[in-house]
């Protein structure tokens, strides 16, 4: 019989960070997806549940290693409580959804449990490197290993930089030189650099000869994989953008304040510029700025031009023409 796996990762916390929130991080769904290498190999004839919620349905749909997906609702947890399974990880850390998980009848549990003295979440001992992780993060200690890697790990499989898989498979052929990926979302509006600031870098890019195309799908998320997959290049603030970008292969700057990049694997196809500004809570995680300065303001514009042109070649010459 196939090794029934359940993974539980909606989308409504951030795994590897002390926030519990109820708005989507769709990154943090998609950025979980190399966990199916994981399973896979330690399971290969293994049948995959994913539970996810509405909003991240899309990217997991047509995942070819997910054999059943489920979407969040009030009837999912009765179901679930009378299921059997031989593997579950929960990778949500909401207190309800770690109690949810305890319930599982399941054989090997991995990642959040819930803590019944406190009434919050900790880690089942296949997890207890997200608790060493999150509290690293907190004290604004660099951990020496990529997210992903955390992941693969936890499952007992080698690490050997195992990718996103992303369902939805795009039909666009690259049209744009670059691709500006200006919004983020509502719940890390810190991770933004101003619209001025965005503006100013157009202008030096088209007088180099590039052509750039601002975000676009911002209301429907096939069409945006449909616009990164357009692009040449991908410029882009800590979000969505950037593990979309990893999941499609495509060349892509990360630009960093408030978080850090070294949490992820950029496969060689990214790179990452920091904020210039030296402030004493660099890499602070936090939804609002502590200290006023808004550090993506300080992101040197002609370090970005410069990376610009070391990913697409000394040759200017836009695609539209």
């Amino acid at each position: 019989m196939a090794t029934k796996v359940l993974i539980i990762k909606l989308g409504y916390s951030e795994t590897l960070d002390q926030e519990i929130g109820r708005i989507p991080s769709l990154g943090d769904v998609l950025r979980t997806t190399p966990i199916l290498w994981g399973f896979k190999e330690k399971y290969p004839d293994s049948h995959i549940t994913w539970l996810v919620s509405r909003e991240a349905e899309p990217l997991l749909t047509g995942n070819k290693f997910i054999d059943r997906l489920m979407i969040w609702d009030e009837f999912v947890p009765y179901q679930l409580m009378r299921e059997k399974f031989d593997v579950m990880v929960n990778l949500e850390k909401i207190p309800g959804v770690c109690a949810l998980s305890d319930m599982i009848d399941a054989w090997v549990k991995y990642g959040f449990r819930f803590e019944s003295v406190s009434g919050t979440y900790h880690a089942y001992e296949k997890g207890l490197n997200f608790i060493e992780y999150i509290k690293d993060k907190q004290n604004r200690k660099k951990s020496k290993d990529h997210w992903q890697q955390v992941l693969i790990e936890m499952v007992g499989v080698k690490w050997r930089g195992q990718g996103y898989i992303l369902g939805y498979d795009p039909r666009s052929t690259e049209k744009y030189d670059i691709g500006f990926n200006y919004n983020v979302g509502k719940k890390f509006q810190t991770k933004a650099m101003s619209i001025g600031k965005w503006k100013a870098l157009e202008s030096s890019l088209e007088e180099q000869g590039y052509n750039v195309s601002w975000q676009e799908g911002l209301k429907d998320l096939n069409d945006y994989i449909e616009w990164i997959n357009s692009c040449r290049l991908l410029i882009t603030q800590d979000s969505l953008g950037v593990h979309i970008a990893l999941a499609l292969k495509k060349r892509m700057i990360g630009l960093f304040g408030p978080t850090d990049a070294q949490e992820i694997y950029f496969h060689n196809f990214g790179k990452s510029i920091y904020s210039r500004q030296e402030c004493h809570l660099m890499h602070c995680y936090s939804p609002t700025c502590l200290t006023g300065l808004n550090c993506m303001e300080y992101l040197n514009t002609d370090e970005i031009l410069k990376a610009v042109d070391e990913m697409l070649g000394a040759k200017k010459v836009s695609l539209a023409n």
